[in-house]
């Protein structure tokens, strides 16, 4: 081979290999990540957010309502979403994704939990389904502790109420954040009253709570579930180096409830976790960055480790 020809094929190469990041339009700079407040989701926001930064993008956080992300989605206001809960979130679901307004990018994660939980002593005297919950409503005061309003599992916690399935025509759903839930249920079980809430894992109160998920809600929230990825509509064709990272971004319960555990039970700051975690598991980089370059072209995986 001449040097010319080598010099040629070389300059191809690095052409070839920048490609992807310099089709992006200028607009793909800053990537616009939505937070409805939930602990898992910052946690994998976290997490893409390190990833983007480290390849010269700038994620940037607004925390808004399960509603308001669908619709700032469907409007372009919001680029990704990383918490679609299925089967929870199946009306928002079917409203913009299946309908074609907001494109589903990946699963996220599988096996996921998602219904109405009580401590174990609760479970031990008889509450072990949605029907039996009315054969104990003195105990439970009548109250059903839900998360932020606005969540599709709030509604579906209203929509019983409303139709008097289960014989809960006349409780009452307790609206607040997800960490005021958690410290009602948290003062409850330290006095051994009955306390009915939204559980879900991952999340550390699987670890901070003897708990267990009641039976018989499936028409509401199904068995097991999943996470999916979500963007504005055309969003991985507008910009392919990040929608390919967001292809590839899988997550694990196992990962997720170790870092929320590190925030939430010791103090230790979300970005700090998740950097801790990644540089304890470095293998995991690999999947995540394979295809991904910087925003000027460059070897993503080299510029993630770098900035670790």
């Amino acid at each position: 081979m001449t040097l010319k020809a080598f010099l040629l094929g070389a300059s191809l190469l690095a052409l070839a290999h920048g490609a992807q990041a310099q089709t992006e339009s200028a607009s793909c700079s800053t990537v616009t990540l939505a937070d409805p407040g939930w602990s898992d989701i910052a946690v994998t926001n976290g997490i893409a957010s390190l990833l983007l930064d480290s390849l010269g993008y700038k994620a940037q956080t607004r925390t808004l309502a399960v509603p308001i992300i669908f619709a700032g989605l469907q409007k372009g206001q919001v680029d990704v979403f990383l918490g679609n809960w299925m089967p929870a979130g199946q009306h928002d679901y079917e409203r913009y994704v299946a309908s074609g307004q907001i494109d589903k990018v990946v699963e996220n994660l599988g096996g996921t939990e998602y219904t109405l939980a009580v401590p174990t002593y609760a479970h031990e005297a008889g509450v072990k389904d949605f029907n039996d919950l009315a054969k104990f409503a003195d105990k439970f005061g009548k109250k059903i502790y839900g998360i932020g309003s606005g969540s599709p599992a709030n509604d579906y916690i209203r929509q019983m109420i409303t139709d008097n399935e289960f014989g809960l025509g006349d409780w009452q759903l307790v609206e607040s954040s997800e960490q005021a839930m958690l410290v009602q249920v948290g003062r409850a079980v330290k006095r051994d009253e009955f306390v009915v809430f939204l559980g879900w894992t991952p999340h550390p109160m699987n670890v901070q709570f003897d708990m267990r998920y009641l039976k018989g809600g499936e028409k509401f929230f199904g068995s097991t579930g999943s996470v999916n990825t979500l963007a504005r509509k055309g969003y991985v064709a507008e910009c392919p180096n990040v929608g390919k990272l967001l292809t590839n971004l899988k997550f694990t319960q196992e990962m997720e409830n170790t870092i929320m555990d590190d925030v939430l039970n010791r103090k230790v700051a979300n970005a700090t976790a998740i950097k801790n975690w990644i540089k304890a598991n470095p293998e995991v980089l690999d999947g995540w960055l394979e295809g991904v370059e910087t925003r000027d072209g460059g070897d993503g995986l080299a510029a993630v480790k770098g900035k670790l």
